[in-house]
């Protein structure tokens, strides 16, 4: 039986990488195992991409296609300065090579897979086909409670980002992708009720993430006295790492062996450090900035307990690798992700008034400084880490896709 074939629009899509781009690559690695695909990613992706496939040959079916404007042109773009406005250049720029290679090829169903943001532009062409949106999100807000803390420039941010939110009913281009999309994957609940209600039995609710069980084993617990607890990813307000700091400041005067090492760069550097200079935590939290993906595992290795307090869908690869490892998490329930998680095997927390989030991570800090606690929730965690695997997801991904499209054919 022929595969199905499929347009994939994959902007972020690298091997070996976490994040966005790691969504993109495991995804198109898992669809391969069921469709025909045609791959359409950045250019810069080729020289990583490339040697990846010649040392998995398995993979080799897959038509990866490359597409950047040239280095010249694109000087005022670094890292993620600048990403959204050249994301949007480039599919507006790459419609025509959407265009013509799902006509030669008779393709009739295009997957927008990567960036997973409901108000970044989608290909034009694109949209016209049997079109599969997501997971997209990015229709959570930062209440001003939380706001108010930050800088003045992420408080700037926020802001906009509220007012863009609320004017999504009247979004033109938000409202037309989704009349067009025949099947959207919200990241959270949070988006998915923000779809227009005439639109809403095309939209599901289907996270970008699962569990990268390949080479993962249960880490025993340290012999020491110093319980590592570990936070992983980009240093932006609202990935709450200021919540995390002020919780083990009150840790810190009911047990004093506790370390917290967080792992990211990013514009709000400056006040983390503040904030542990202010609360004297210089021999109590470090923070490493950005580190190689092999420093990144060790240090999962070695820590006894994975926070994550983003207040909305972030660090979800390093929860699901947490899960993999045999680690307890404690994060906040961002109505995404976190219905993947219990606490059976982790700490939820729900995303309240920021004094109560503060005292209930202080509270579960607290808790897993038993040894005890943390092996039962670390033990737990790795028992249904093969339940959300990346080779069970992909079942999940065909299924849901096959399923729309089997029900826009027989109309």
């Amino acid at each position: 039986m022929n595969k199905l074939k499929i347009f994939v629009s994959a902007y972020a899509c690298e091997p070996g990488l976490g994040s966005e781009i790691g969504v993109g690559w495991h995804w198109v690695l898992e669809m391969s195992k069921y469709f025909e695909l045609w791959v359409l990613t950045r250019k810069s992706n080729q020289h990583t991409i490339e040697p990846w496939i010649t040392k998995h040959p398995e993979y080799n079916h897959i038509h990866f296609l490359y597409y950047d404007w040239p280095k010249w042109a694109r000087f005022w773009k670094k890292g993620l300065r600048g990403v959204r406005t050249y994301y949007n250049i480039w599919q507006h720029c790459t419609n025509d090579i959407v265009k013509r290679t799902m006509q030669e090829n008779d393709i009739h169903i295009f997957h927008h897979l990567t960036y997973g943001n409901v108000l970044w532009k989608v290909s034009k062409y694109g949209q016209t086909q049997f079109f599969v949106w997501g997971p997209v999100g990015g229709l959570e807000s930062i209440p001003k409670e939380y706001s108010r803390h930050y800088n003045k420039k992420s408080q700037i941010i926020e802001k906009i980002r509220r007012i863009a939110i609320s004017a999504t009913f009247y979004n033109r281009d938000f409202r037309q992708r989704c009349k067009q999309a025949n099947l959207i994957l919200c990241k959270t609940e949070i988006t998915r009720k923000q779809v227009p209600q005439k639109y809403a039995d095309k939209a599901i609710l289907f996270t970008d993430v699962a569990a990268d069980i390949v080479n993962t084993s249960r880490v025993s617990q340290k012999k020491n006295n110093t319980i590592e607890f570990i936070t992983v990813g980009h240093l932006d307000a609202w990935r709450g790492f200021d919540l995390i700091i002020e919780a083990m400041a009150e840790v810190m005067k009911e047990n004093t062996h506790l370390h917290l090492t967080i792992i990211g760069d990013g514009t709000d550097k400056k006040r983390l450090e503040e904030l542990i200079k202010r609360f004297k935590l210089e021999e109590t939290v470090a923070l490493t900035g950005k580190v190689p993906m092999k420093t990144y595992k060790i240090m999962m290795d070695r820590a006894d307990v994975v926070i994550n307090a983003a207040l909305k869908e972030g660090a979800v690869t390093v929860s699901f690798d947490c899960m993999a490892m045999g680690k307890p998490l404690i994060c906040l329930d961002t109505t995404g992700y976190t219905r993947y998680f219990n606490n059976e095997y982790a700490i939820l927390i729900p995303r309240t008034g920021r004094k109560e989030v503060v005292q209930n991570i202080k509270d579960g800090i607290l808790r897993l400084t038993d040894s005890r606690e943390r092996e039962i929730l670390g033990r737990k965690a790795q028992e249904v880490s093969c339940k959300f695997s990346w080779e069970n997801h992909g079942k999940e991904i065909r299924d849901a896709i096959v399923k729309a499209y089997i029900s826009y054919s027989s109309k």
